[in-house]
């Protein structure tokens, strides 16, 4: 979460040539930040950073007292999916003989070999990690300003006296071959190993070190998403017709700025089952929200609307009609800053219904099945759309308007709060304000699989 980060100091210096960093990252951003840090002084050391930088390749560099860097990897590999979880490892073991054997850097359980930058270290050499001094998660340990991570982590382990490779947290799936975690890794972490974020946002060391950190600034904010189920949230990548667009909290929230109507979407889409999200919508400037979902999730011309295609269906917040296709007619209540709108599709029926505050807007059922009783729409079969599925999505109608809307699919959040009092979920996927229907889920790899 950007602006967010962990700290704890050592009370004693520890091995400073043989340890591991492993963790399961989610980046939301081209600019992430840094994951891990350890020292004191940016240009004369000690300081040793693990980051993604803004050029979206991977970094790890270290440098020692006096500013000498010994060492200096960056990947040429980029790394600019925001919609997926990595599980990044960075080993290091300088009493290696072999040079490019003192510091490795796996993803996914694959080492990376091609780098842009490679120095490493010397023989035996004492590195900045496992001094006595600050040592951070989501910043860099010196001067936070313009370094915090900007995403989710999870599972992040520490070892301290032991070169471990991917294989210690994780494995390939023999059917998917999917890289998947290890929740309980048997590694022995050492003096200052520390294993922490593995059950939601606990900072309490789970090594039996009792390592703990605490928060050094920022709101740290549980989230559903984790690298067994991931979440939707919107997708950063889809914004090229609205470069003045900023996203935030694991992008959950958007703020739609001013240069193009284009709606945002999810990153994952929907082609059959029943599915439940949640929008609150967030003090803007000028226009009206709109919000619902599109099967044309790509747009080549700023002035389309959400509700302006035939695979559209949205509910306008300014007077609570609908539109499909740019025809708008009467539908519900209008709706302002603070209401939360619900969103149940069921497209095994071929249906979308829409809540206000809990409230099923023209006395809609979203479990009536195939009668659709109160549907806002009858939708045309995903299969027959542009894009093959559907994507949850919000808007607004003007091109000058700012509104700001803030997403819950399932993480149980508006931003860095809360829901006030969890609805239930027959599905057991995903936690909301309001009661989830009979049926619906969550739209989550989880969800996608029920």
């Amino acid at each position: 979460m950007a602006n967010t980060y962990l700290t704890r100091t050592p009370s004693s210096s520890s091995n400073k040539k043989t340890y591991t960093f492993s963790a399961w990252v989610k980046p939301s951003s081209t600019t992430s930040g840094v994951l891990f840090s350890c020292g004191t002084d940016i240009s004369n050391g000690p300081l040793f950073t693990i980051n993604f930088r803004s050029d979206t390749n991977i970094r790890v560099e270290d440098t020692i007292s006096g500013g000498t860097q010994p060492i200096n990897l960056r990947t040429s590999r980029l790394f600019r999916d925001h919609n997926a979880w990595y599980h990044l490892v960075v080993a290091v073991d300088t009493t290696q003989g072999t040079a490019s054997d003192r510091v490795k850097i796996y993803v996914n359980g694959e080492q990376e070999t091609s780098f842009t930058s490679a120095t490493y270290p010397n023989q035996n050499i004492d590195t900045s990690v496992n001094n006595n001094h600050i040592h951070a998660i989501g910043a860099r340990s010196t001067s936070q300003s313009g370094t915090y991570y900007n995403g989710s982590m999870s599972h992040v382990h520490f070892i301290d006296g032991t070169a471990y490779t991917p294989s210690a947290f994780g494995s390939t799936d023999s059917v998917t071959g999917e890289w998947q975690i290890n929740t309980s890794p048997s590694v022995t972490y050492g003096t200052n190993g520390f294993f922490i974020l593995k059950d939601g946002n606990s900072v309490t060391d789970q090594s039996g070190n009792g390592n703990n950190f605490t928060v050094g600034g920022g709101t740290l904010t549980n989230t559903e998403d984790s690298p067994s189920n991931v979440f939707a949230t919107l997708n950063p990548l889809h914004k090229s017709l609205n470069t003045d667009r900023s996203f935030a909290n694991g992008n959950t929230y958007v703020d739609l700025g001013g240069t193009a109507r284009v709606p945002e979407v999810s990153n994952l889409g929907m082609t059959s089952g029943k599915f439940y999200a949640e929008m609150k919508d967030i003090n803007g400037s000028g226009g009206k929200s709109r919000i619902g979902i599109t099967g044309e999730a790509f747009r080549y011309n700023d002035t389309d609307w959400l509700g302006s295609d035939a695979y559209d269906y949205g509910y306008y917040s300014d007077d609570g009609t609908k539109a499909n296709g740019a025809n708008e007619t009467s539908y519900g209540d209008s709706w302002t800053d603070g209401d939360i709108i619900g969103i149940a599709v069921d497209l095994d029926n071929l249906k979308i219904y829409f809540s206000k505050n809990g409230v099923w807007q023209n006395s809609g059922d979203p479990t009536s099945g195939a009668t659709g009783t109160g549907a806002a729409f009858t939708l045309s079969s995903p299969s027959s759309t542009n894009d093959g599925a559907y994507f949850f999505a919000c808007g607004d109608d003007n091109q000058y308007a700012a509104r700001r809307m803030a997403w819950n699919f399932g993480n149980g959040y508006f931003q860095t709060t809360a829901v006030a009092s969890a609805g239930t979920n027959a599905s057991g996927n995903g936690i909301f304000e309001y009661e989830v229907p009979t049926g619906y889920t969550a739209l989550s790899t989880k969800g996608l699989n029920l």
